[in-house]
């Protein structure tokens, strides 16, 4: 299955476009102290009727980017900044305005004469642009100076978004991309487990028909909460997510964005997600207890600012209309709270002698020559490891038989559990190792490593 995002129309974008231009011409005819084309007030009027009649609608271009909850001159202000990008021969008008400016990039002064702002209109405006402006906050231009005469510029890749031009693979703040595919008949889970992630899919296929057509409540994400002991799957099992929707994954990295400076968490969580906005993407976030646990009974003042922060960080997730998966390893440490803020909530097991033994038939590489003696049976019975550590094993044999230029033996294997193991657990004897202790080389056991 794949999810298909909506096609948006170019006519919203060509009539936003078309008229910034007629009001640069305009603007350009009226400094040369010149009357107007008659034909071009008219068509204004038309082009200015049509904007706010697709501004309106479903189809509007402007969902493709942070914008909701911003005003129509917030728009129009962005409209005249996208423009000089977006079409270039627009930024050739812009320098015949300001000929004292040699980027092709419009300045608050122009802006003021291209929008004809009343002096009503000023104060919202000086809300919008500058450096900490509104339209800066959320990722869409970039401002230098507070000064009426410097260039305000687009981001480029919130002007893409817009057009829907092709995108440079760009990493998220915070995050970085997850490169492996895998599909379900790699994923080894229990069959109702695997049952909940497929339905966790399906709020992002029939999203039209249960919001649009059905007039159902309009909710962000989905956002699942993936639990579970340390290599269970949970980040395989988003991997597969994003495989089946041929999206990329990115994992979040925390700690990249809690700051100990208050409010540059929640600054640092707003530039990811004004950044992913409209990009078809699954975001993981591992490790989530770190953060949801601090939200708690308030002693000193640190404790207030932590409880905004999840509240941030969960109001910013809910509103972002992607996929987002949480992963902990200490469900019990998340506030129970915080349970209905998810659509699914799976719990990842370790897995029982069956899923070890399927896991150690795919984990091995599937085209290297095995010994007679690898016993597959034996080697779920003989130690209880989780998917992760059978996958280090498998592979860590498979390279030690590459160096004796042999099959991989259960020789072999028994080194790599070995190794797995000693990861953990220093001091190892034979129980640990069961059945599979006889197969482990003398030069190991007789190391005094045994």
């Amino acid at each position: 299955m794949t999810v298909a995002v909506e096609s948006i129309s170019p006519s919203g974008i060509q009539l936003e476009l078309a008229r910034v231009e007629v009001l640069a011409q305009c603007l350009l005819t009226s400094r040369a102290g010149r009357e107007p084309d008659p034909e071009q007030i008219p068509r204004l009027k038309r082009l200015q009727h049509q904007v706010e009649r697709v501004r309106r609608s479903e189809t509007s271009p402007w969902f493709r980017l942070p914008t909701r909850g911003l005003s129509p001159l917030a728009l129009d202000v962005l409209a005249c900044i996208m423009a000089s990008e977006a079409k270039p021969r627009i930024g050739w008008l812009y320098q015949e305005l300001q000929p004292g400016n040699p980027q092709p990039f419009p300045t608050p002064a122009l802006l003021h004469l291209l929008l004809a702002l009343e002096d009503d209109e000023i104060p919202e405006f000086k809300t919008l642009i500058g450096p900490g402006g509104e339209l800066c906050r959320r990722n869409l231009i970039e401002a230098d100076s507070d000064d009426t005469f410097a260039a305000l510029r687009p981001v480029k890749s919130a002007v893409a978004r817009l057009m829907d031009w092709p995108q440079a693979e760009i990493a998220p703040p915070g995050a970085i991309r997850v490169r492996q595919r895998a599909s379900w008949e790699e994923l080894v889970l229990p069959a109702e487990r695997e049952i909940m992630l497929r339905e966790f899919l399906l709020w992002l296929k029939h999203r039209d028909t249960v919001v649009h057509q059905w007039g159902g409540k309009t909710v962000g994400g989905p956002v699942a909460l993936f639990s579970g002991p340390s290599g269970t799957g949970k980040t395989f099992a988003a991997t597969v997510l994003a495989t089946e929707l041929g999206w990329p994954l990115y994992r979040v990295d925390l700690a990249r964005l809690v700051s100990k400076y208050i409010g540059e968490t929640e600054k640092n969580m707003g530039r990811l997600f004004d950044a992913v906005h409209g990009r078809p993407m699954v975001l993981q976030f591992d490790e989530v207890d770190a953060l949801m646990s601090k939200r708690g009974e308030i002693k000193e003042a640190r404790d207030r600012y932590a409880n905004m922060e999840v509240s941030y960080l969960l109001t910013r997730i809910e509103d972002h209309e992607g996929p987002c998966i949480l992963t902990t390893n200490l469900r019990t440490q998340i506030d129970k709270a915080f349970s209905r803020r998810f659509q699914i909530v799976v719990e990842f097991p370790r897995p029982d002698e069956a899923a070890r033994m399927r896991l150690w038939s795919l984990m091995v590489p599937p085209r290297a020559p095995r010994h007679a003696d690898v016993d597959f049976d034996l080697l779920a019975r003989a130690v209880n490891l989780t998917g992760g550590n059978i996958k280090n094993a498998a592979l860590h044999a498979a390279y030690l038989a590459a160096d004796d230029n042999r099959c991989i033996s259960m020789a072999h294997i028994a080194t790599a559990v070995f190794r797995e193991l000693a990861k953990d657990r220093p001091q190892l004897s034979q129980n640990d190792l069961g059945p599979l202790a006889e197969y482990l080389p003398a030069a190991i056991t007789g190391s005094g490593e045994v």
